[in-house]
């Protein structure tokens, strides 16, 4: 038996959810689409859909069911139940899959407690966990963004918290030292030990089989409750090889996120696509991408099946994060010269700072942290509108009061 729908999203996670939303504004007739994923529970927020979204009429939720096969001149996907499922026009949200040790030949990490934070059900396991090993122990393993996230929420929940990365600073693909240093000191005082410059390289067990220490290269040994990984993703493309055109990891979209195949679109982490702004190719795992791409897509495809044109994606790259009750947000660019501006001192009672990243005589990112939300406009305008910088001392003197003059007199 087939199931046949105008529309199928596949995929359970941030971009599903959106894109749902999307088409539920843009009006649907009952039936008409249908999200698969393999998990067991609606997208979530990843919680983008209320229980109107829901409404079974409206959208048929598919859950629990992995598609094992995608035939994408047929039109149609295969279930592990054998289930076949087709479609007029298909949304690939597919996301990311967190890279396992186990993976990467590391000793002993199928260790029970050995943590991975992607689904919901990650989510519900280490909370148990935490409850289980009250004032216990954490390691960390890796210092990027969902690492330096799970080490403030471990800490917060009273658990002795030590991060292991290898960078030389936490957040390397973002923070420059400056700015990693005052977070680093700031995690410190909340009492969060660092490791840098060293690698897992296996895990001991106790008697019940779960995580007891974790060996580092360098040869110390941590003991360890609780270890939770952080340590990359990968874009979930395997169903679509050799069927659509990729580029950088990902699938290859336009800046309607339409792929090489009429009628099929991909969105979210899968999505290599254009960024108008620096006239390149880029595949981008944040949130914010998620969501927005997920609409832009569904207002094309409406748009299409109107006659209707829409403006193509015009992606600001943006990054944020709240940790310990401090929050710090990127907008933009991070190459070029950096400027640091404002009082980074971890010592500080009330830290404000940011950075400005130039290239070319241009500002092309921004970076600001600390309780400065009305700064956040300000700073997205200067990283939008790139505007020129004559005196690189005096923009550290002006700090956010540049931003602030360039978005007032909307200069460029």
């Amino acid at each position: 038996m087939v199931k046949t729908f105008k529309y199928i999203i596949l995929g359970g996670g941030v971009a599903a959810g959106y894109a749902a939303r999307e088409f539920a504004k843009q009006g649907l007739k009952p039936g008409e689409l249908a999200i698969i994923s393999k998990e067991a529970v609606a997208p979530y927020e990843r919680t983008v859909l209320s229980k109107s979204y829901l409404h079974p009429e409206c959208i048929e939720l598919i859950l629990s069911t992995e598609i094992v096969k995608a035939d994408l001149a047929a039109k149609s996907l295969t279930s592990a139940g054998g289930e076949t499922f087709s479609y007029q026009i298909l949304l690939i949200a597919t996301g990311s899959t967190v890279i396992r040790l186990s993976d990467l030949g590391v000793q002993g990490a199928d260790a029970k407690n050995i943590f991975y934070f992607r689904e919901i059900d990650d989510a519900d396991k280490l909370y148990e966990a935490i409850k289980a090993k009250k004032n216990g122990k954490a390691v960390v393993v890796g210092g990027e963004h969902i690492g330096m996230e799970l080490s403030a929420m471990l800490r917060c929940n009273n658990l002795d918290v030590t991060m292991v990365y290898p960078e030389p600073w936490c957040m390397s693909r973002l923070f420059t030292s400056d700015i990693a240093a005052f977070n680093e000191g700031y995690y410190a005082k909340k009492g969060v030990n660092i490791m840098k410059r060293t690698v897992v390289v296996g895990f001991t067990a106790n008697s019940d089989g779960e995580v007891k220490e974790v060996k580092l290269k360098d040869g110390r040994v941590l003991e360890a409750d609780i270890v939770v990984v952080g340590d990359g993703i990968r874009p979930q493309t395997a169903l679509f090889k050799g069927q659509v055109e990729e580029e950088k990891g990902g699938i290859k979209t336009d800046g309607f996120f339409k792929t090489s195949v009429p009628n099929v679109y991909a969105v979210g982490d899968v999505a290599t696509f254009p960024v108008k702004l620096y006239n390149e190719l880029r595949r981008v795992e944040y949130a914010e991408h998620a969501c927005q791409s997920a609409r832009k897509a569904v207002e094309a495809i409406k748009a299409a099946e109107e006659g209707k044109t829409v403006e193509e994606y015009d992606y600001l790259p943006v990054l944020y994060s709240h940790q310990f009750g401090h929050a710090w947000e990127f907008y933009g660019d991070n190459v070029g010269d950096t400027v640091l501006f404002g009082d980074s001192s971890p010592e500080s009672s009330i830290p404000k700072f940011g950075s400005y990243w130039i290239k070319d005589g241009k500002v092309v990112g921004a970076f600001w942290q600390g309780r400065i939300e009305e700064e956040r406009d300000a700073m997205a305008y200067v990283a939008r509108v790139r505007p020129s910088v004559q005196n690189v001392d005096e923009l550290a003197r002006e700090g956010f009061s540049f931003a602030r003059k360039i978005e007032n007199f909307g200069l460029e």
